[in-house]
């Protein structure tokens, strides 16, 4: 059989080597093997990781998850709780990201063990907590930093710091048209159920829509008063939450509620009294311990009024030395004090003092509330001092 004869290579042309054509392509091939190993090992740790069962010890982990915790904060919380190995954070990182369940962790107390499985982990972190509620009771006559303690010791809102910090929120303030810097006043005391996920926000935008219903019913059924407490005054809804929250202070009789305010406006009303100074004890010490801005003397106060802090006019909720109203409510009042507001008893009275048994003795003059001092505050047990002169 005739075969062409192969042509002969130019003695004049070198001849090219084959060699580093070969180790290129052994490269590419070792490459694409570890590539290919690589993926396989991946794919292999992906789909038997998920139920690989954990290290750790059987014995039940209990663990809450805080409201609002990033999912690299419930990592930590898994590595310092022992549910996962450090030397696992990564994986299971990677896993629960492959699930896209990062966002479906919810809050709440969950049982872990530290041999489950990171199906078993994320199951349990996905698990939809049963819904608690709390009820909590807010007297009348508390202020912010009171009604914060309390909602925090019942476990409700977050810490006392969130709770006052949605107190001042000048972005909700503003939602819910609140004409000052703090929701003081508009915290409405009543007994409520709150859930025990609710947030900070939630819990004082109900409060406040709770006093907005209240105050609204209050208003409408006492229009004639609203109207001369404008025409006299110049008085708008803040001025008279402001004031029922000092009515709130000054005494716990309900009877003596419209008798005090009757004191209070007569003070601001009569053109015969000069100057027109409140002088009552709340307004001093709530001006001393709520504020974030205290003045000197106030940053000397330790739970009682001493003579600097009755003469400190840098304090400006200190009635004995600036006239009319405080800058702002001082309490949050309940609906009984601002009705006194709106519907006082019709008196002229401008003096009164503690009687040493919860009541008070009101005064038209100057003389017979000397006298009246007299007889229940120097001649007697020490009274609570609320406008004496």
């Amino acid at each position: 059989m005739n075969r062409a004869a192969r042509k002969p290579h130019p003695w004049y042309l070198p001849r090219k080597s084959s060699r580093p054509q070969r180790w290129a392509l052994g490269i590419i091939v070792t490459l694409l093997g570890l590539a290919l190993f690589t993926a396989y090992s991946g794919y292999k740790r992906l789909t038997t990781y998920p139920e690989r069962p954990g290290v750790g010890s059987s014995e039940p982990i209990t663990l809450t998850i805080p409201a609002g915790a990033s999912f690299p904060r419930v990592l930590e919380l898994l590595q310092e709780h022992e549910v996962i190995a450090a030397d696992e954070a990564q994986a299971f990182k990677l896993f629960v990201l492959h699930r896209g369940a990062a966002a479906k962790v919810t809050a709440g107390k969950h049982e872990f063990r530290g041999d489950m499985t990171p199906t078993q982990i994320l199951d349990e972190l996905m698990r939809r907590q049963g819904a608690q509620e709390r009820r909590v009771t807010i007297p009348e006559g508390k202020q912010s930093l009171q009604i914060a303690q309390i909602f925090a010791e019942a476990g409700l809102g977050g810490s006392e710091a969130e709770l006052i910090a949605a107190m001042r929120d000048p972005e909700l303030l503003a939602r819910l048209e609140i004409p000052a810097a703090s929701a003081e006043g508009y915290l409405f005391p009543d007994t409520y159920k709150f859930s025990t996920e609710a947030t900070a926000t939630q819990i004082v935008e109900r409060m406040i829509k709770r006093h907005q219903q209240v105050f609204n019913e209050v208003r409408r059924a006492n229009g004639e008063g609203a109207r001369e407490l404008l025409d006299e005054l110049g008085w708008g809804d803040h001025q008279i939450v402001t004031m029922a929250s000092l009515i709130e202070k000054e005494t716990g009789q309900a009877a003596e509620r419209p008798r005090i305010a009757s004191v209070f406006i007569n003070r601001l009303r009569f053109t015969s009294f000069k100057p027109k100074l409140l002088q009552t004890d709340p307004t001093i010490i709530y001006g001393c311990t709520v504020p974030v801005r205290k003045s000197e003397a106030c940053q000397q106060f330790e739970g009682r009024i001493r003579r600097i802090h009755l003469r400190d006019p840098d304090n400006p909720y200190n009635t004995y030395t600036h006239e009319g109203l405080p800058p702002g409510p001082i309490s949050n009042p309940g609906r009984d004090a601002l009705a006194a507001v709106l519907a006082p008893e019709k008196t002229r009275y401008l003096y009164f003092v503690a009687r040493n048994d919860g009541t008070h003795q009101f005064s038209k003059s100057v003389e017979e509330h000397e006298a009246a001092v007299n007889k229940y505050i120097l001649g007697g047990a020490k009274g609570d001092g609320s406008v004496q002169k």
